[in-house]
């Protein structure tokens, strides 16, 4: 009988810990360590099989300046929002991990591509979840080529391994990794330490055969990806794909990226015949209405390596209890009380008696901080009931003394609202172009007072 021995470890960051503790050591979340048994001398071969896996094939130091500089020899996904999300194309050796809510797409989404990648390159489908009969019949509803995609039903990782060595695939789909499992890991399927060694033993094939390997991943609750953070760490690149069920369009956004630029977007429109590019994303962003309206405005945001004119509107009502709401949808809302409170400083605008409500239309996540001067236009907007100019944009982030920052990218943004035959626009005086924009009348701003008495 092999020797057996417990090992606790953190779901949030994948520390092991010799006995069970309310708080882990090492990242300090609290009710997170989770018991499994290993066997020892299983385990051992385990930990040999993805040891060195970041370095694999190279035996021997090199300097820096010997390292080969040639473009990495990437390949198009047929989709050109999908390749821009991977920083311009697959590559060679990459993990990808796509996670997303159930039902966001993310099957849709890889179906679509192998099939596609399939006509070119072999191409290798491992479904855990979903049974060949239930695949084969996506793939019919959505008229996609069948002809040449290679399918597996398998949970193994070692005979998943074993097969992909005597097929040679260029692409490998494991859907999904929460499933898989490794004989020498005696714990369940989807556990912390059966998605580390699973994970662990694709990544290093896909190095060692220059396979691309995606890995679909499944979210908790919150939205972020379920299992081990160390995960997160293997991998290469990791990708959500984001939407409601109810919203026919579907935004795929990179949060990690080795081989490009993160916080990259895709957008994407689901059809009965899977989902379809957009290629113009602020088109669909930017369905206003045709009569002017008080609270709504529309900013500049860059997503990436590309600017979006997105809508942002907002409701200021008076408040009938004692405490008024604020609520963003899009936004930070720890951020809208500070605006609020730099507009009263700063502006003379009270608003500590109204309800302030803040959506950005699209479903679309802002995260950056061009969106301020926009935000408290559309509060003041909504707050007098007058509508602003249906042909200007609006970009700029707010200080707590009210000063008025440069963003990046400013000439990029501005170019893009008179693309779209914006006339007039609102932007930071550091961000003002020396020869200025055809068409376009652009205020410079240094202050909010500024601002405010312009609007």
């Amino acid at each position: 009988m092999a020797k057996r021995k417990v090992a606790y470890v953190c779901s949030d960051c994948g520390a092991d810990h010799s006995k069970w503790q309310g708080q882990c050591s090492a990242c300090g979340q609290w009710n997170t360590l989770q018991e499994f048994t290993v066997s020892a001398s299983k385990s051992a071969s385990v930990r040999e099989g993805y040891a060195g896996s970041a370095g694999a094939g190279f035996n021997k130091i090199v300097k820096l300046n010997e390292v080969s500089l040639d473009a990495l020899p990437r390949f198009s996904s047929g989709m050109a929002e999908f390749d821009r999300v991977l920083g311009g194309g697959l590559v060679p050796g990459s993990v990808n991990l796509i996670g997303g809510h159930p039902g966001a797409g993310k099957s849709t989404l890889l179906l679509q591509t192998m099939c596609y990648l399939a006509e070119h390159m072999p191409v290798l489908y491992i479904t855990g979840e979903e049974s060949l009969q239930q695949v084969a019949l996506r793939a019919q509803r959505l008229n996609l080529p069948t002809d040449k995609l290679q399918m597996l039903a398998e949970t193994d990782v070692e005979q998943i391994i074993s097969i992909a060595k005597n097929h040679q695939p260029k692409v490998i789909v494991i859907d999904s990794i929460q499933v898989m499992h490794t004989p020498g890991v005696e714990s369940a399927p989807g556990s912390v330490s059966q998605v580390r060694e699973s994970a662990a033993f694709l990544t290093r094939f896909a190095k060692q055969s220059n396979t691309v390997l995606f890995l679909v991943g499944h979210v908790t609750k919150d939205g972020s990806l379920a299992g081990p953070k160390v995960l997160e760490h293997m991998i290469d690149c990791s990708i959500m794909l984001e939407g409601d069920s109810d919203n026919r369009f579907r935004t795929l956004r990179g949060i990690k990226n080795r081989f490009g630029a993160v916080n990259e977007l895709g957008v994407f429109a689901m059809m009965e015949t899977g989902l379809k590019e957009v290629k113009n994303p602020s088109s669909i962003f930017l369905s206003r209405s045709e009569q002017p309206v008080s609270g709504s405005s529309v900013m500049v945001v860059w997503e990436g390596t590309r600017p979006i004119l997105v809508e942002i509107q907002a409701l200021v009502d008076e408040s009938h209890f004692g405490h008024p709401k604020r609520v963003a949808v899009g936004l930070d809302q720890n951020r809208l009380s500070m605006l609020l409170a730099v507009m009263h400083r700063h502006g003379g605008i009270h608003c500590g008696d109204q309800d302030v409500y803040i959506n950005v239309v699209g479903g679309v996540r802002v995260s950056e901080t061009s969106a301020d001067l926009a935000l408290l236009m559309s509060v003041l907007s909504s707050f007098r009931d007058h509508p602003l100019p249906q042909d200007m944009v609006i970009f700029g982030e707010v200080g707590l003394s009210g000063e008025i920052r440069p963003v990046p990218s400013g000439q990029e943004r501005l170019k893009e609202a008179a693309k779209h035959g914006f006339k007039r626009a609102i932007a930071p005086k550091a961000n003002l172009p020396k020869g200025g924009i055809e068409g376009m009348q652009v205020i410079a701003v240094e202050h909010i007072s500024q601002a405010l008495e312009i609007i």
